[in-house]
């Protein structure tokens, strides 16, 4: 399991003084980019020749709030893996307290759209 630290920054706050929640969707992006990187996978390289990462899907629920100057983590686990798909499970965690849980399926795809299949580099990394 990958883990990424996260400061809550006054800018990701609501009026109320809580994180807004599309600002979870950025910590998760985040932390997968962290992950990829980790991974050996260059992400720039992979724009040059032409193949993108994409959120296909997106399945999230909001168990409890982050406020300013709250530490996170955040961390992403690999669950499925086929030709042209990842699904990973991502949460946010203060401490050992779940706040944010998704369940994120990624498609590599060329820069016009179409599907491929992901980068033998990162299918070789996640083979069990």
């Amino acid at each position: 399991m990958h883990r990424f630290p996260v400061r809550v920054f006054y800018e990701d706050t609501d009026m109320a003084g809580i994180v807004y929640h599309a600002n979870y969707l950025k910590y998760l992006e985040r932390g997968r980019s962290d992950w990829v990187a980790g991974l050996g996978i260059d992400q720039l390289a992979m724009r040059q020749e032409g193949l993108v990462f994409v959120v296909r899907r997106l399945e999230a629920d909001f168990l409890a709030a982050a406020a300013f100057d709250d530490r996170l983590e955040v961390q992403t686990e690999p669950t499925s893996l086929s030709g042209a798909r990842l699904v990973l499970a991502q949460s946010v965690l203060r401490g050992d307290r779940p706040l944010f849980r998704a369940s994120v399926t990624l498609v590599c795809c060329t820069m016009e759209g179409a599907p491929v299949r992901l980068p033998a580099v990162l299918r070789k990394a996640l083979a069990v």
